[in-house]
Parts: structure tokens; C-alpha cells; sequence
């Protein structure tokens, strides 16, 4: 939790009540004085009078709901910070088809919604390049794919976010869609910004890109 931005909303908000009550406190002096003053001929009209005491209530009213709303703001930060730190150290799933590569080594896992005739499988880094083909299992179901981070020639990739595309065919050849999810390890979480961001390796993530966890 960020906790500058909430000392400063804190600041921010006694030094409008102050500034309120500061004029306030003017506003009854002057029409303290021009009802003392006023041509008993010619009285000033209550009616604005009332107007400009609502809306100065109305001010003081809008300040206090701006305060609580800071305060339940802060809380649900601290809850969120305190919710995500329960993932260190977890292997977690996460939506879409990117994996982080971390000492060597990046997972996934695919779907596929009946057995495949054919199947193809890319790593492809961050500029869309082919840098390993690899072969998964074609049947039905949820599957488990390790790369060791080696290239086509057998050199090692850098660490950083890559992508699994696969690609898979019917019986009769038509194309089949498979769901994909990266997996990895949080070993990181970093709660300074206004939501607690987390990291798998290089690769930052926030709480709505996970899908769930593994043993």
C-alpha cells in the first residue's frame, strides 16, 4: 500500500475543512454586518441568505464523504496487499499464452477440447519470431508443457516473456481451437503503486490475470 498517496489525501482533505471553516467563519461575519446595516426599508432577501448557509452545508457534507471514501479506499488497498502476499511462492496459472523464461526454464499449459489429428507447437519471442518447435501430447484434456529456454540450434534464450501458440487440426482437418494459460512461480510482489503488482521472473502481473493454482 502506497502509503504517500494516503498521507496526502489526508493532508489534502483537513486542509479543505480547515479552508472551509476558515471562509465559513467570513460568511457570517459579513452577513452578521449587513444585517446589522441593512435599510429597514429595503431588507436584504432571507431567501439567499439560506441558499448560500445550504450550500456551504452541502460543501462540509461533500468533504466528510470524501474522507470516508478515502478511508474505505485505503482499507481495500491494505486487504488487496495482504491478499496477494498469500501467493508467494505458488505456481500459478495466468490468461492468455505468455510464460515467463526464468533460469532456464518457462512452463504452460494447454487445452484441448477433443483429441487432435495434428498439432503444432511454437515458442515465439517477444518481436513474434519462431525460436523452438516442440511437441505436446494430442489427446484430449489439459496438458503440461516445459521448455528448457534452448533455441532451435541449441543456444540459450534470454530470460524474459515468451509465447506458446499451438496450433491444432481435426480429423477431417479443420482447425481446432485449444485454450492456453502460462504457468510459473511468484516470487515477488510489489505493493507501492495503487494495486499490489506481482511477478513470475521478468513478467509483472496483476491480480485479475490469474486463473488459479497448482500444487
Amino acid at each position: 500500500m502506497n502509503v504517500g498517496n494516503v498521507a496526502s489525501t489526508s493532508t489534502t482533505s483537513t486542509a479543505a475543512k480547515q479552508t472551509l471553516s476558515s471562509n465559513y467563519d467570513t460568511f457570517l461575519k459579513l452577513l452578521t454586518t449587513q444585517l446589522q446595516n441593512q435599510d429597514p426599508l429595503s431588507p436584504a432577501d432571507a431567501t439567499k441568505f439560506t441558499e448560500q448557509l445550504v450550500s456551504y452545508s452541502q460543501v462540509e457534507q461533500q468533504i466528510a464523504t470524501n474522507t470516508n471514501l478515502s478511508s474505505l479506499i485505503s482499507i481495500t488497498k491494505a486487504a488487496a496487499g495482504a491478499n496477494a502476499v498469500s501467493y508467494l511462492g505458488k505456481q500459478t496459472m495466468t490468461a492468455g499464452n505468455v510464460s515467463s523464461l526464468t533460469g532456464g526454464q518457462a512452463k504452460w499449459q494447454y487445452t484441448l477440447p477433443t483429441d487432435a489429428n495434428g498439432l503444432q507447437i511454437k515458442v515465439v519471442d517477444a518481436s513474434g519470431t519462431t525460436v523452438r518447435t516442440l511437441t505436446g501430447d494430442k489427446t484430449v484434456g489439459k496438458h503440461e508443457l516445459a521448455w528448457d529456454g534452448k533455441n532451435s540450434a541449441g543456444a540459450q534464450m534470454p530470460d524474459g516473456t515468451y509465447k506458446l501458440v499451438v496450433a491444432a487440426t481435426k480429423a477431417d482437418g479443420s482447425a481446432m481451437t485449444a485454450t492456453t494459460s502460462g504457468l510459473g512461480t511468484i516470487t515477488e510482489i510489489d505493493m507501492s503503486g495503487a494495486e499490489p503488482v506481482l511477478y513470475i521472473g521478468t513478467r509483472k502481473l496483476t491480480l485479475a490475470d490469474i486463473t488459479g493454482f497448482k500444487n
